[in-house]
């Protein structure tokens, strides 16, 4: 079963890749299933060599291995799922998990922020607000001795 990555930012046309590249194992859950948590094997690990897909350009492969650095076992992403009781449908969701990592990690850095100077008026009224709240705080204080 292919895993098919929907088009987004990064990645205009979408990306298929091929079950073969994929490596699933299967084992017990921890998850809900009654008695049948015992013996049916439901909990899915699904793997990708990112480093060796040659499905990526440059430019992917640089952005996935920059932005999953902290996810990746030897350029290989894993990811499991256990939260169903039968497991079709968690290799379903481990792969909507998997294309959505990759999606996310494939698109581009947002624009860097251009700093702006806050407005003459900005300031004129921040400065007005510290003067009335030291106003009210020194009206707060005993009067002086001498008068």
């Amino acid at each position: 079963m292919d895993l098919v990555v929907p088009p987004g930012p990064g990645v205009p046309q979408g990306l298929t890749v091929p079950g073969s590249e994929l490596v699933e194992r299967f084992s017990r859950s921890s998850g809900p299933g009654g008695q049948g948590v015992n013996t049916a094997d439901s909990r899915v690990e699904l793997e990708l060599d990112v480093e060796g897909l040659g499905l990526l350009t440059p430019t992917q492969r640089r952005r996935v291995l920059t932005a999953l650095e902290g996810r990746l076992v030897d350029g290989r992403l894993v990811v499991t799922a256990s939260e169903h009781r039968q497991q079709r449908r968690n290799r379903v969701a481990a792969r909507d998990r998997m294309a959505d990592l990759l999606r996310e990690a494939m698109a581009p850095p947002p624009p860097a922020r251009r700093a702006t100077r806050p407005t003459r008026g900005s300031m004129e009224r921040r400065l007005a607000a510290k003067k009335r709240r030291g106003d009210l705080k020194s009206a707060r204080s005993r009067p002086p001795a001498d008068a």
